[in-house]
């Protein structure tokens, strides 16, 4: 019987993904607000001429909320903060059809402390590129 080959990762897709996640850092809100700040236009912006420049490519935008709140106040909230980043993608010249959003409010925090430096850090959206007909 002859031995089955081993599957192929495809590990050179996930470094590049992980490259191209890498070029594009979290964006952050004020507390309970959804709106872009001036200091996440550039990333905006650089994430708009990358989707523009790789048509084959398509992002999944996380929002994420510090632990203040309710549950459901904050999928919410998170739900706002990634559609504002959408939008402005969108306003950029970005398809919409190659934006996907997803909220896990409170649920994923990047930092754990109790404090106000730490829960600016988990008010954000994150960008995750993917590919497209995922």
């Amino acid at each position: 019987m002859a031995k089955a080959e081993p599957k192929k990762v495809e590990t050179v897709q996930v470094k590049e993904a992980e490259a191209v996640a890498s070029q594009f850092p979290n964006i952050y809100f004020d507390f309970d607000k959804y709106n872009i700040r001036e200091d996440a236009k550039p990333t905006l912006k650089s994430a708009a001429d990358w989707l523009i420049k790789n048509n084959d490519a398509n992002m999944i935008l996380e929002g994420h909320c510090d632990e203040r709140g309710t549950n459901e106040y904050n999928l919410a909230l998170g739900e706002k903060r990634a559609k504002s980043a959408s939008d402005y993608l969108v306003s950029s010249g970005v398809a919409k059809n190659r934006l996907d959003i997803i909220s896990y409010g409170e649920e994923k925090p990047f930092c754990k402390e109790q404090s106000e430096d730490c829960w600016q850090k988990n008010r954000r959206v994150q960008f995750i590129p993917a590919k497209a007909g995922k």
